[in-house]
């Protein structure tokens, strides 16, 4: 297993202690404890890609798993905000269906031998998700009204950009479902 594959999994790793000190009270600082291990959950998403394209490790494991590591870091943490208060659950509900239907796109044709890679406006949908949660994070721990405005701003974008790819996906990959692949 290359590194860049290793760094995924050890982003899909650190998401149950995520949970924990997101939701958990253990110690006074958990709000933060939690943030650092989404950023740095966030960061391996940023080098396996990078490590990956640069030194030729893209791997069919990476292009499948690395999209699906960000879905359950990202979800997980959404989940985890609506408990919180930080987001409502009906755009949690959206994306989630959102990348329930791009994980079938890519189920049905990894069934017919072909790899979906992540596009650029999943790209960005993802760092925008990401940039969400961590203005939704800091918010828990500073409560401040221009931050709660920047969190809100960001998800907007973040649910735009959602159903942006999502329409890019379908309409890229329309053969998926016709099956003309």
């Amino acid at each position: 297993m290359n590194l860049p594959n290793k760094l995924t999994l050890f982003r899909v790793l650190l998401i149950p202690f995520f949970v924990v000190f997101l939701l958990c009270n253990i110690t006074a600082y958990d709000n933060f404890i939690a943030l650092g291990i989404f950023i740095i959950a966030s960061l391996t998403d940023l080098a396996d890609g990078k490590i990956a394209r640069k030194y030729n490790l893209v791997t069919d494991f990476g292009k499948f798993m690395d999209p699906l590591a960000d879905k359950l870091l990202v979800c997980s943490a959404m989940i985890c905000l609506i408990e919180l208060g930080q987001i409502p659950s009906w755009v949690v509900v959206i994306i989630i269906a959102r990348e329930f239907t791009i994980s079938g796109f890519r189920l049905i044709a990894a069934d017919n031998g072909r790899v979906i890679a992540a596009s650029y406006w999943g790209k960005f949908k993802t760092t925008f998700q990401m940039i969400m949660v961590i203005l939704m994070i800091l918010n828990l721990g500073f409560e401040a009204a221009w931050l709660t405005i920047l969190a809100q701003v960001i998800m907007w974008i973040a649910l735009a950009l959602t159903i942006i790819s999502l329409c890019d996906y379908i309409i890229k990959n329309k053969d998926v479902m016709s099956g003309d692949m």
